[in-house]
């Protein structure tokens, strides 16, 4: 852990700022990590009711000896008075995560948050060579990335740093991957930004608590630039199909250049860092393409487009329909909405928020704030969340809640929804979903129910019967004509990975294995018979309550990381894992989807197939996972 004691004391007002500025409960917890004076959390226990900066209402006196003391305790660090003390015992550990929750954390989180307090640096985190490979014998293209997105850039960053060989090969023209491709009005993330970067990587200097697309994608942009990534990438180049090559133990790749040339190289190792939410699902609505207007789906948005007094329709009120809607409402004639089923809605009051000057500094500067900030938000927004999740079996309501907690929930989002359509009881019908919380992806509210009461806006819940050339033509028989089509329906992710084609053993095909939409991998990471081919981001790893992606892939790639360390130190030629722990860990994924939301009586959503198997987003607590991912069994594995 740097220590930036002295560049903070020498700007005193800038350090007053920062002070007065910090959340106060991460500060304290700063402090007692800083000092290890138990008695601040005592003191602090009763004020502390959850994570997040506004469940925190700690009285102004002690505040403000919170404040006196890290400013004499930063005093002391930057002039070598005072030596930064060990990791907290686990008995101390424990309180503090529980504070910072504002709830009791169990122990199996000790673990991971000790790692997370003394591993903040990337030097920490790359895979330690017990006995390294020869570099001689390594080709050019040992390893093959397929996408230059968050989870390509961040495989990429862990193979330079092990001195292994690879190139990435991207499709498009710049890294970024979902954070290039979509620019549609309003496009930003739902998870907070100091949240969702990679944690040997913060940024401080976040403009927003939840960013928005350009910014998200500088990040990454900067991220390649830092680590000397594009050297390694082909961009412009689409992969169409890879086959392993049985007797040379290698993968046979062909992509496709942008100005139509076919490329063929070969890897020892193949990665596919595709994602999942990169092909668009056009709806299946007779007439679409009768539609005289401008018409494409979100993550095609036609930059040209000018929507200021136009009428609008848009058909979708999921995840980007709920930021296009709000950012374009005000300067179109009229937006037409189309809704098949309504979300819940989760008011935050950081959404809109920007970032003081005074935060980033304490974010910057302040030893181990960010750690303690970055456990707050995994809380709030991901395993705090998770017991709602798990049906109580002897709850008297099951259709509308599946247990205590997730009735709480509920009835914390209806009573937002009320507060805000108080005068629009017509409204508040067509928005209050007929399912338990969770059950779909949970949006937060981007004004979304402001924009609804505006006079321009229409809430149509009428099934849509045609597209006809004038507009969109709805079961009552109405047409609502609009001069252009706005297609917010998701994304083609039952098909994972397509349209690339995979052979792995035997000459069969990926998804003959997975058959249509059944797909399926241990730790959604590999698939047997299908040799040295890791894939992150996928089966089983999304999430659906919230949560942070970039998380998961930094546990799988670290398991990745861990079974090419056997691969390479052992001298196999490859490594898959066994068809029996491939059955097993599916069996147990299954059984643990079965008793949560997803798969409630009554629910659809995009995680299942059409079988009713969840097959997109993970079951476990973020901390089941890393602790899954962070051990590597060769038993798990054929090692040849």
């Amino acid at each position: 852990m740097l220590i930036h004691g002295q560049e903070a004391l020498g700007d005193e007002a800038a350090l007053r700022e920062g002070l007065e500025a910090a959340d106060p409960a991460t500060l304290l917890l700063s402090l007692v990590q800083l000092t290890g004076e138990r008695h601040w959390l005592d003191e602090a226990r009763p004020f502390v009711r959850g994570p997040m900066n506004y469940q925190t209402f700690m009285p102004e006196d002690l505040r403000a000896a919170v404040c006196a003391c890290m400013a004499e305790v930063l005093a002391d660090l930057g002039t070598s008075k005072r030596t930064v003390l060990a990791p907290p015992d686990d008995a101390l550990l424990s309180e503090m995560m529980s504070l910072a929750a504002g709830e009791t954390v169990a122990d199996d989180y000790i673990a991971m948050m000790r790692e997370d307090l003394t591993s903040d640096s990337l030097a920490s985190r790359i895979l330690s060579w017990r006995k390294p490979p020869d570099r001689s014998t390594l080709r050019d293209s040992e390893i093959v990335i397929i996408g230059a997105g968050m989870s390509g850039l961040y495989a990429a960053i862990q193979l330079r740093e092990a001195g292994l060989p690879f190139v990435i090969l991207e499709k498009n023209d710049a890294v970024g991957g979902t954070w290039y491709e979509n620019v549609y009005p309003g496009c930003g993330v739902d998870t907070p930004n100091h949240f969702y970067s990679y944690a040997f990587a913060p940024n401080h200097d976040w403009s927003h608590y939840f960013a928005k697309r350009d910014e998200l994608w500088r990040y990454f942009e900067r991220i390649a630039e830092k680590f000397d990534l594009r050297a390694h990438i082909r961009f412009g180049t689409e992969v169409s199909e890879a086959r392993f090559d049985e007797e040379r133990a290698l993968w046979r790749i062909t992509a496709r250049r942008a100005g139509g040339e076919t490329v063929a190289l070969s890897a020892r190792v193949l990665i596919s860092a595709v994602g999942v939410l990169n092909r668009p699902k056009l709806p299946d609505i007779a007439g679409l393409a009768s539609f005289s207007g401008p018409a494409f789906h979100t993550a095609q948005w036609e930059r040209s487009f000018d929507w200021r007094g136009k009428r609008v329709a848009m058909i979708g009120t999921g995840a980007s329909g709920h930021q296009v809607g709000p950012t374009i409402a005000p300067d179109v004639a009229r937006l037409m909405i189309f809704q098949r089923s309504p979300h819940w809605v989760v008011p935050n009051p950081n959404y809109h928020e920007g970032v003081s000057p005074g935060k980033k500094w304490a974010l910057a500067h302040i030893p181990f704030y960010l750690r303690w900030y970055r456990f707050q938000l995994f809380w709030g927004f991901a395993d705090g969340l998770h017991a709602a999740l798990t049906v109580d079996p002897d709850w008297p309501q099951p259709e509308r809640a599946l247990n205590a907690l997730n009735e709480k929930h509920r009835r914390f989002m209806v009573r937002h929804m009320r507060e805000e359509l108080a005068d629009r009881p017509d409204l508040l019908e067509k928005v209050v979903p007929d399912y338990p919380a969770y059950g779909k992806r949970i949006l937060i509210d981007n004004h979304w129910f402001r924009m609804l009461k505006r006079d321009n806006v229409d809430l149509v819940t009428d099934q849509i019967e045609a597209i006809e050339p004038r507009g969109v033509r709805t079961g009552d028989g109405k047409l609502w004509e609009t001069d252009a089509l706005v297609l917010a329906t998701g994304f083609k992710a039952s098909q994972m990975l397509g349209p690339m084609k995979i052979f792995g053993r035997h000459g069969r095909e990926l998804h003959e294995v997975w058959g249509d939409d059944d797909a399926r991998a241990y730790l959604g990471l590999t698939v047997p018979a299908f040799p040295n081919f890791f894939i992150l981001t996928g089966p089983n790893t999304g999430l659906a309550h919230g949560g942070n992606q970039i998380f998961m892939t930094e546990c799988g790639v670290r398991h990745m990381m861990l079974a090419l360390r056997e691969l390479y130190e052992g001298r196999y030629r490859t490594l898959e894992c066994r068809a029996e722990v491939y059955e097993r860990y599916n069996r147990v994924v299954d059984e643990r989807h079965g008793r949560m939301v997803w798969t409630h009586k009554g629910m659809t959503n995009w995680y299942r197939n059409r079988h009713g198997r969840v097959f997109a987003i993970s079951p476990w607590r973020l901390v089941e996972y890393w602790k899954m991912t962070s051990r590597f069994d060769a038993e798990d594995y054929e090692l040849r």
